[in-house]
């Protein structure tokens, strides 16, 4: 699969392998600085409504409804479509790196997405 998963925190510095990094947090992570983190891309619209981030509170009890609702809003989000090309575009030059900030590695938005782009057909 070329489009991965990675906490921002875990790793800061690139690997040389990431390609194409984008932070799909709506939110910049605390303590992260913007140049260190070397991103590619910021893409705040991408992620989870503050309502439906908010809801969730990372709790992983709620993680299959959040799924469904952040589905549900990345299917009325008007900026999908222009992220799911970008995406696209760039998985065909290389791997692309979903960066995110949450401290449970399973059950985020990040992972709720890297299904979301292969349900598109990218990988």
């Amino acid at each position: 699969m070329s489009v991965k998963i990675k906490r921002i925190y875990g790793d800061l510095l690139p690997d040389p392998k990431d390609g194409y990094r984008v932070l799909v947090d709506r939110l910049w992570p605390r303590g992260v600085s913007k140049v260190k983190a070397e991103l590619d891309e910021w893409d705040k619209q991408i992620g989870p409504s503050n309502d439906l981030r908010k809801w969730f509170g990372h709790d992983p009890e709620k993680y299959p409804e959040f799924k469904q609702r952040y589905i549900a809003e990345l299917d009325a989000n008007p900026a999908t479509p222009n992220f799911l090309q970008l995406i696209k575009e760039k998985t065909a030059a290389g791997p692309v790196v979903l960066l995110f900030g949450a401290k449970d590695e399973t059950h985020n938005q990040a992972v709720v997405l890297q299904d979301y782009l292969a349900q598109h057909g990218i990988q």
